[in-house]
């Protein structure tokens, strides 16, 4: 049984709406080359939001270096915001990270950063996520 999401659309309507790359990732779980996201040297305060549904995922004051070549953020604004699913692709067992609202493919997340409050390391794909900046 397929979960239902609030946001749903075919894939044909994502198509429309998402870019090729964007679809690759959001949709059908890709991952944009390390090193290559725009929001990996992102520095201002803001809000980072589903690129798909906009849904508010992540607050600038989570995000920290993880010199792995992906924006990283340490939580999730708040635990019903993401949903977490085992993946076990390409020979591997990592924990996926979804939008909650549309099941958009994000990234992963890694329990590896201890030098953070959590100690978890969200992996996410640049072309995933919106930045929208606060005014200070």
């Amino acid at each position: 049984m397929t979960k239902q999401y609030e946001v749903t659309k075919s894939d044909e309507e994502w198509k429309v709406e998402l870019d090729p790359t964007e679809f690759a990732v959001l949709r059908l779980a890709g991952t944009e080359r390390p090193w290559t996201g725009e929001l990996l040297e992102e520095r201002r305060t803001g809000v980072y939001r589903c690129r798909a549904c906009g849904n508010e995922l992540f607050r600038s004051d989570t995000k920290f270096d993880a010199h792995c070549g992906w924006p990283s953020f340490y939580s999730p604004l708040a635990g019903d915001r993401v949903e977490l699913l085992e993946d076990r692709s390409h020979g591997m067992v990592r924990t996926e990270v979804r939008c909650a609202r549309c099941g958009s493919h994000l990234g992963h997340v890694f329990d590896d950063a201890p030098q953070t409050p959590t100690g978890d390391r969200y992996c996410m794909n640049s072309v995933s996520l919106t930045f929208e900046p606060l005014d200070d």
